[in-house]
């Protein structure tokens, strides 16, 4: 048996089989651009919900909605994409797996999930008047009143802004008033202090002070 003649078909049988194998099309990803809005029903009115995260696990990508609710996000068909935000219930949403195009929008409504109890007010007797009762009836000493006077001045309460956190009502003022700042420059470049001339008024008139000086 002609061994040259044996190696020589082998050979020639792989290459045929990888040039057979090349000329097969791989399968093409369908990839979509999936953008639209996520919004809320608040008093029959549909309002934005911002930052909101978009996410598709079986990629581990995602994006987070603007301050008006838009996302983008690259997709592909028969994807499943995750919707949270905090105060919502989470939302899935499946792309159609039979889109021709390569985009699709969406108007994607969440639920609020939170849940605002009554406000409950522990006192250390059994109702209002006896508690009015007991507050007239206390005897208020010199001690006492040196303390409260204590607790109530200036240098107390500074510290304890310090340290004691913010509650709810503050937070949320804190939190509105920097989306109100961000609102008012929407569009254009916030002024810097830089470009100030009244801005740079004050820093010298602090500077003459000695403001700046180490105590």
């Amino acid at each position: 048996m002609n061994y040259r003649f044996i190696i020589g078909l082998c050979l020639l049988f792989l290459g045929v089989t990888q040039a057979t194998a090349q000329e097969q099309p791989r399968e093409k990803k369908h990839v979509i651009q999936f953008s639209g809005v996520i919004v809320t029903d608040e008093n029959s009115q549909m309002i934005p919900v911002p930052f909101a995260n978009v996410y598709i696990a079986k990629r581990h990508v995602g994006t987070t909605s603007g301050l008006n609710g838009f996302f983008s996000i690259v997709a592909e068909r028969g994807e499943t994409v995750s919707f949270s935000a905090i105060g919502f219930m989470k939302v899935n949403f499946k792309v159609p797996d039979t889109l021709q195009d390569d985009r699709y929008s969406l108007v994607q409504i969440m639920s609020r999930d939170t849940v605002l109890l009554a406000e409950a007010v522990i006192f250390p007797w059994p109702n209002r008047d006896r508690l009015k009762t007991e507050f007239l009836a206390m005897d208020v000493h010199d001690e006492m009143q040196r303390r409260a006077m204590e607790n109530l001045a200036k240098e107390s309460l500074d510290k304890m802004k310090e340290v004691v956190p913010h509650d709810g009502v503050e937070t949320g003022s804190m939190y509105l008033r920097q989306q109100a700042k961000t609102y008012y420059y929407y569009g254009q470049t916030p002024p810097m202090n830089i470009f100030s001339p009244s801005a740079w008024g004050d820093f010298f008139k602090a500077w003459k002070n000695g403001d700046f000086k180490r105590k």
